[in-house]
């Protein structure tokens, strides 16, 4: 096996024919243009059918040269090869709990990095249980939750507390997210991935807990009771009525686990949880009400893998997100994270890029973790220059 220096690709986007793996090979066919071999990432795409890889190149105005891979998570040998043939890899192949861990596996064990849009807690936990320490041993940085589910929330956390710390020497023991305003569509994967949860936990049912649980994802920490977030509630801090926000399920395990992994900077006792703004007086509470009791998916009407909304419905997307830090005392500190750009396809594929550059140039030890936690600040920067996210104070 090859060191990593050596390896002939810096990032490969496995999944690059589907519909959001287009989108991130895309973005850096465009994104980074004229880059390739001149210091910027070598990249490469790969997925099942060369036929269709050449196809999709020509598609997304790639260069003619950009290299293709054909590889198959039925096939131990390519997910090997794979693996080995580069620094990083950004897969989109999901359900993750179906597609995932042969490539995850092969990461692993070639000391790969990796980063996914897994928003399955589930999968994720068993592949912690699994492979945490032979990804410490190899060197290999696991990155789950790679997209809007769970960047801008686990990142906005971590620029609040250490914006909190600079301001007044201690991180906030209460964080609250706050999505303030959302335009744009979940994927078809995170829909399949819902269901494909829904039918390991009905086979399953001991698993429930690691799907529950805040603390699923920080195996022998459990913290503070946590909010429950599934009934709509007046928030006097922000003047508004309060709906359940569906991936807070997912979000708040991902936030929870960069605190663990990182040695609970926020502080062993931090409590944190997530929900939509619907304003106020009778009309905020109807609507919170209203959302409350109709789901945002599961129905016949869910996308499905391999749709997604039209170049002009992404571009005209965006998500707008408030934290707030609070103290005992009354002091608060406020944080917002603004991403341009559908959050589950246009904002998501520049997210998973990225993160995939930004782990080129970690010196995070091996793990299975969470961008938080392996990135930090270092792939704020990268959002701010790139991705077109802003992260700031707001006073």
């Amino acid at each position: 096996m090859t060191t990593k220096a050596d390896r002939p690709y810096d990032i490969v986007v496995y999944g690059a024919t589907g519909y959001t793996g287009r989108l991130v090979a895309e973005y850096l066919a465009h994104h980074y243009q004229g880059a390739q071999g001149n210091g910027g990432p070598k990249w490469a795409m790969a997925g099942r059918s060369a036929d269709k890889l050449a196809e999709v190149r020509d598609l997304i105005g790639a260069p003619a040269d950009t290299p293709l891979v054909v590889a198959n998570s039925d096939d131990p040998a390519s997910m090997q090869a794979l693996a080995e043939s580069a620094r990083a890899i950004v897969t989109t192949v999901g359900p993750y709990q179906l597609y995932g861990e042969p490539l995850l596996a092969a990461c692993v064990a070639a000391g790969t990095d990796y980063a996914d849009l897994c928003g399955e807690p589930v999968w994720m936990r068993q592949m912690v249980d699994k492979y945490h320490e032979a990804a410490k041993a190899s060197g290999a940085r696991i990155a789950f939750s790679s997209g809007f589910d769970s960047i801008p929330f686990d990142l906005g956390v971590f620029m609040l507390q250490q914006e909190a710390k600079a301001r007044f020497g201690a991180p906030a023991p209460r964080v609250k997210c706050r999505v303030r305003a959302m335009q744009g569509g979940f994927s078809g994967g995170t829909a399949a991935s819902l269901k494909e949860t829904l039918v390991t936990l009905g086979k399953q049912p001991e698993l429930i807990p690691y799907m529950t649980s805040p603390f699923g994802l920080t195996p022998g920490f459990t913290g503070p009771e946590q909010p429950r977030g599934d009934a709509p509630l007046l928030d006097e801090s922000v003047g508004s009525w309060c709906a359940p926000f569906i991936m807070a399920v997912i979000n708040t395990k991902n936030v929870h686990r960069t605190n663990f992994l990182l040695g609970h900077p926020y502080g062993a006792d931090f409590v944190y949880d997530e929900m939509v703004l619907t304003g106020p007086g009778e009309q905020g509470e109807a609507i919170a009400r209203h959302l409350a009791s109709t789901p945002m998916m599961g129905g016949e009407n869910d996308p499905k893998p391999g749709e997604g909304p039209s170049k002009e419905d992404r571009d005209n997307g965006f998500y707008d997100v408030l934290f707030i830090g609070e103290y005992p005392d009354g002091r608060t500190i406020r944080y917002g994270v603004k991403g341009r750009y559908d959050p589950g396809y246009g904002s998501t594929s520049r997210m998973i890029a990225e993160t995939g550059i930004a782990l080129l140039s970690s010196t995070a030890g091996g793990a299975v973790a969470t961008p938080g936690a392996l990135l930090g600040a270092a792939l704020v920067e990268r959002l701010r220059e790139h991705a077109e996210i802003t992260f700031a104070v707001e006073d």
